[in-house]
């Protein structure tokens, strides 16, 4: 795990640029460094490593492989299988790391190489024999990968702050994107290819970039997605639910490869109380396994009692963080620094936490559950997707038991009245009668009309039911990747690496190939899961349906210390006087939150935590020295 960052000039780029780049990169990496550059001085990469596998200086990089170089970010899990199969086609390593077999695998395949790599990644590898910079992305985007593409020049980097500093890259906001994510946290701000800030690209997650190092043109290519096997929804649900925990199983086995101390986070949910248990299972009794759980006592978001029923079950060494909101507030200039763009609730700041608790501890790796409600349907929300996957005789029946169990887990005929209502009628009426909870009612109409027109249109995916279909789509494109964003940056700013068993590409392939009833029968998210780890997880934990997210008592916390913070933001005359924001809007859902419509503190959260990052990232970027692409005497 680590920080990567280059640049790639049709004439000799400045090296000391890429060592500042570097530096910004630091926390992503602090037990070593390292520069390279090509005899023509037109290519330099940097590195910061954070040693995992292999942490003796062999492990070095940029590694250099006779005409090859790799400045590499993130971990190949299955690098043991691939080095023996790479050693019967001739290949010799004299480390024991995955970055050489990455190597390796490239000289041997080619480009084809990342479709053989189980793992999380994004890379540089310069190709003197071809002639060009290969780039790839991991297939859910675990590790970022930014980049700028100049007229004469190509830089990337791991994070946008040592992108924004190079000369020529404007710090220009765009207002469409940062709108976005005030309607819908999730998605808006990087998603696919663009980023906030333009001429700031992102390579897409399972994809690979090719840049002609002559020419300096480039092109993308998916490598990767998950296709459905139609052979696998013939199998029973008892087959289906015993393969699942086979692959789960392996995945976690993969992640648990590692040669310095590592755990688990650890909520009291399905999710990562699944990793725990069968991690307990792979390792023994023997080996000591420490969860990391944030907690918030005396409130309903604490989840302290169903973290304490796994903690006894897998027998771990518990450790336990409490985030406050009076420690949010001395944090935030570094949370916001490390986060680089606005989050969408205080549940990232718990996250930090987290890690920080992770940190200080001494353990390095982190085994985490993101990604299994958006590839297992954990939220109520895929309820309606499942429905419409089933046949017409079905679902009265199945919608009954869903009103049942989850009573707010499908739309009511208000809640469609809703959405059938016009957006400027609807933005109307609520500026009209100071109401609604919809944060796009608190821009000002020509923002928020050019929102709506930009908002992408979702589609199914081919081959795929309703349900799998929603499921692709969250978790390739529209909600996973953001998460997995705030994954990473947190766990980077405290040098921690967090590894996502849920996040491994056979286990979508899988799933999405399954019947939806093997997925959301019974009115049980997460169906298949449960199913699979009957004797594996506390019947405790398995049966329990409430959905709780790791989310901080955002209400009382807007009621107390961050109460002042945010009323200073709303009344602050230059919120009143723009022409992004509906100030008056924001005043009433201020005083409605404070007369009891306790709902709104997640809404007050957006423009709270958008003002604290235009003055702690936007404004420090601002600050700080201009660096120069090329060098002064070539």
């Amino acid at each position: 795990m680590c920080g990567i960052a280059g640049l790639v000039g049709a004439r000799p780029v400045h090296r000391a640029t890429v060592a500042a780049m570097t530096d910004l990169l630091a926390h992503r990496g602090p037990d070593d460094a390292g520069l390279w550059s090509s005899p023509d001085g037109r290519c330099v990469l940097g590195h910061r490593r954070l040693s995992i596998l292999d942490p003796t200086p062999a492990g070095h990089q940029p590694m250099v492989s006779g005409t090859h170089v790799v400045t590499f970010n993130g971990e190949i899990y299955n690098y043991l299988e691939l080095a023996a199969r790479l050693k019967q086609e001739g290949e010799h390593f004299e480390t024991s790391c995955d970055t050489e077999v990455l190597l390796a695998a490239y000289r041997r395949w080619g480009e084809a190489c990342v479709s053989e790599f189980n793992g999380m990644f994004a890379f540089a590898i310069y190709d003197a024999d071809r002639r060009v910079l290969f780039c790839a992305r991991d297939r859910f985007g675990e590790k970022p990968f930014l980049f700028r593409a100049g007229d004469d020049y190509f830089a990337f980097a791991s994070e946008y702050k040592a992108l924004l500093r190079i000369e020529r890259i404007v710090d220009r906001i765009d207002d469409v994107r940062l709108a976005r994510f005030l309607f819908h946290p999730s998605q808006g701000l990087d998603d696919g290819i663009n980023t906030i800030f333009p001429g700031i690209f992102q390579l897409p997650q399972a994809h690979s970039l090719t840049l002609d190092l002559d020419r300096l043109t480039w092109r993308i290519m998916r490598y990767w997605d998950a296709q459905p096997d139609a052979a696998l929804g013939t199998l029973s649900e008892a087959d289906a639910q015993y393969r699942f925990r086979e692959l789960l199983t392996d995945s976690i086995k993969l992640r648990l490869r590692s040669d310095v101390p590592q755990g688990s986070c650890l909520s009291g949910g399905l999710d990562s109380s699944a990793i725990v248990c069968i991690a307990r299972q792979l390792l023994g009794d023997d080996t000591p396994y420490d969860t990391f759980t944030g907690r918030f006592p005396g409130t309903n978001a604490d989840e302290g009692e169903w973290a304490d029923e796994v903690v006894r079950a897998a027998h771990t060494r518990s450790h336990i963080a409490e985030p406050k909101p009076e420690g949010f507030l001395a944090d935030i200039t570094d949370f916001a620094w490390h986060n680089e763009l606005p989050t969408g609730s205080a549940s990232q700041y718990a996250q930090w936490c987290v890690f920080r608790l992770a940190k200080e501890t001494g353990i390095t790796v982190l085994l985490d559950g993101q990604g299994a409600d958006e590839l297992l349907g954990g939220y109520e929300q895929y309820f309606e997707p499942y429905l419409a996957s089933l046949a017409p005789s079905e679902r009265a029946i199945e919608r009954a038991k869903i009103a049942e169990r989850y009573p707010l887990g499908l739309a009511s005929a208000r809640q469609r009245l809703s959405r059938s209502l016009p957006r400027r009628a609807a933005h109307g009426l609520a500026g009209a009668m100071n109401a609604g909870s919809d944060a796009a009612f608190g821009l000002a109409w020509p923002v928020a009309e050019r929102m709506y027109q930009a908002l992408p249109k979702p589609t199914d995916a081919p081959g795929l039911h309703p349900l799998a279909s929603a499921l692709h789509r969250d978790m390739l494109s529209a909600t996973l990747p953001v998460l997995l964003r705030y994954g990473d940056r947190n766990s980077m700013a405290h040098s921690r690496e967090v590894r996502l068993p849920f996040c491994d590409h056979r286990l979508a392939e899988f799933v999405f190939s399954l019947p939806p009833a093997y997925l959301m029968g019974g009115a049980e998210t997460k169906h298949l899961l449960r199913g699979a780890l009957v004797n594996v997880l506390p019947e405790k934990i398995r049966t329990r349906w409430n959905k709780q997210g790791f989310v901080p008592p955002q209400v009382d916390w807007f009621r107390g210390a961050l109460g002042p913070a945010v009323r200073a933001v709303i009344e602050d005359s230059s919120f009143r006087d723009s022409t992004f924001w509906r100030a008056g809007w924001w005043r009433s859902v201020l005083e409605r939150f404070q007369n009891g419509e306790t709902a709104l503190a997640s809404v007050l959260w957006r423009p709270f935590i958008e003002q604290a990052w235009r003055t702690h990232f936007v404004a420090r970027i601002a600050r700080g020295p201009v660096l120069p692409v090329f060098a002064a005497n070539p």
